[in-house]
């Protein structure tokens, strides 16, 4: 009998620090918990899990490792501005777009920021294929080092995995610009596709497993004349800027904008099955330091009062490189473009930073849409629709008369 009621307390007392270890880890970590990712691949994971796993993915290296973003010392200030009313039903919009952070900057002040969805200002959510135009970055910050010597060199001259592929003769420009002309598919909901296939690929000694897949494709067209997006192009920009410069992405990124420029936390970069950072994709951030990274693209590619990349390279990467077949739009070097001067960074499920020079305006934010395209639930073209309310709010405010006082 004593010895029943012994183990009936020590039972008892593991349900309680059960309970108390459940309570102690957190929201996020239970909703992670309750909602386990199956495997790597995310584009095969359901809405509870993407609402779980894309603000934790980091933090689950026994699903993914990542290498880590270095901020510096000093913090880039983002001085509040006056509030902006965007003309809007705003919380009728953040609850349909399912986004989880906003932040807006003009002149490089915040003038409107939320959080939803029990996401946090110091949270950081994974940017899927806003990481696109940072890796091109890097690309205009290799160049400027003189690691790489022109971006209308052949690709295949900085990765050695590429002689003898359709690669052969295709220039970092075409690769940048996704114009090489070599065979990829992008469907997102096609397990047998190139983008759900790449990251399988294993990796020979020596050699990068994502450049020796991208040797393996065919080609659909001659270099330099039909764009077709591929995320396999941009892993490849990360494998060329890791080649030729000689570091990690994450360490370059760091040391050349994410420390300079001031962004306020550690970021990571997810990592593909040979080590190297899956540079098409998968940098996970605040949605403030985003913000901060439009505003390094608007301020010029500037970073603790030095020039970042080379003169021109901002204003070549994000005008309409090629034609994508959607009217007022194209793409550049990996950014989105719009005929009206605006460009963005746009990631799957919902992510992006809206940038225009026009009105000094940075738009970052972040969601859990319900399809990778936001085409199913309508969210990509609200967000369009948003962005087109942000812009004419902005326009409506500099049309007042200044100075008339209210009655």
């Amino acid at each position: 009998m004593v010895l029943l009621k012994r183990v009936s307390l020590v039972f008892a007392a593991l349900i309680v620090a059960a309970g108390i270890g459940w309570i102690l880890i957190g929201p996020e970590w239970r909703s992670l918990l309750a909602h386990q990712p199956y495997g790597r691949d995310v584009l095969f994971w359901n809405q509870a899990q993407r609402d779980a796993g894309f603000r934790m993915i980091d933090r689950i290296p026994f699903v993914i490792e990542s290498h880590t973003i270095a901020h510096g010392e000093t913090v880039r200030d983002l001085p509040e501005g006056e509030p902006l009313d965007p003309g809007i039903d705003l919380d009728a919009y953040l609850a349909a777009n399912r986004t989880a952070g906003l932040v807006i900057l003009q002149d490089g002040k915040v003038r409107l920021e939320r959080y939803e969805m029990g996401f946090r200002p110091d949270g950081r959510w994974t940017s899927f294929s806003v990481a696109k135009s940072l890796t091109s970055t890097l690309v205009g910050a290799a160049v400027k080092d003189g690691a790489i010597r022109s971006i209308d060199d052949p690709v295949s001259d900085y990765i050695d995995e590429l002689k003898g592929s359709a690669y052969d003769g295709v220039t970092v420009r075409q690769v940048l610009t996704m114009t090489s002309g070599v065979d990829w598919n992008e469907d997102y909901s096609d397990p047998q596709s190139d983008v759900a296939r790449f990251d399988l690929q294993e990796a020979e000694p020596g050699k990068s497993a994502l450049a020796t897949y991208m040797a393996g494709l065919g080609r659909a067209h001659p270099a330099g004349e039909v764009w077709n997006y591929s995320t396999g192009e941009t892993n490849l920009i990360g494998v060329l800027v890791s080649r030729a410069t000689g570091r990690e992405l994450a360490g370059y990124l760091s040391e050349k904008i994410w420390a300079p420029y001031g962004m306020a936390q550690d970021a990571t970069w997810l990592l593909g099955h040979d080590g190297h950072e899956i540079s098409g994709c998968c940098i996970q951030a605040s949605v403030r330091d985003y913000a901060r990274f439009g505003q390094f693209m608007l301020e010029g590619g500037k970073a603790g009062g030095q020039d970042v990349l080379p003169e021109g390279w901002i204003d070549a990467a994000t005008v309409k490189q090629a034609d994508i077949g959607s009217p007022g739009e194209g793409y550049g070097y990996q950014w989105w473009t719009w005929d009206d001067g605006s460009y963005q960074a746009d990631g799957i499920f919902g992510q992006g930073i809206f940038i225009d020079p026009n009105r000094n305006l940075v738009i970052a934010s972040n969601a859990s849409w319900t399809s990778a395209l936001g085409d199913t639930g309508g969210e990509w073209e609200a967000r369009k629709a948003f962005y087109k309310a942000i812009q004419h709010a902005i326009d409506l405010e500099a049309a007042k008369p200044q100075g008339d006082a209210a009655p």
